[in-house]
């Protein structure tokens, strides 16, 4: 398959998709996508991309809960 992005050759993988909105952020493992070789872009099915649209709005209960720490580029010493 080819990348619609930059015309690399795109193939089926397993990833860690991520999504933000304010102060929310989700992660959803094992996802399938196909990943372009040459710049990285991933793009989804359209069955897979109705179901991360669950993830995204709190349809489902989560695996786990991750602790992460936060840091203040602005901040740095």
């Amino acid at each position: 398959m080819v990348c619609v992005f930059c015309g690399g050759k795109a193939e089926e993988k397993e990833v860690t998709f991520s999504y933000e909105e304010g102060d929310k952020y989700i992660l959803v493992e094992h996802v399938p996508a196909r990943v372009c070789a040459n710049c990285g872009e991933k793009t989804y099915s359209p069955e897979v991309a109705d179901e991360l649209r669950k993830f995204a709005k709190a349809k489902c209960r989560p695996i786990r809960v991750l602790s992460v720490p936060v840091f203040d580029y602005g901040d740095r010493v």
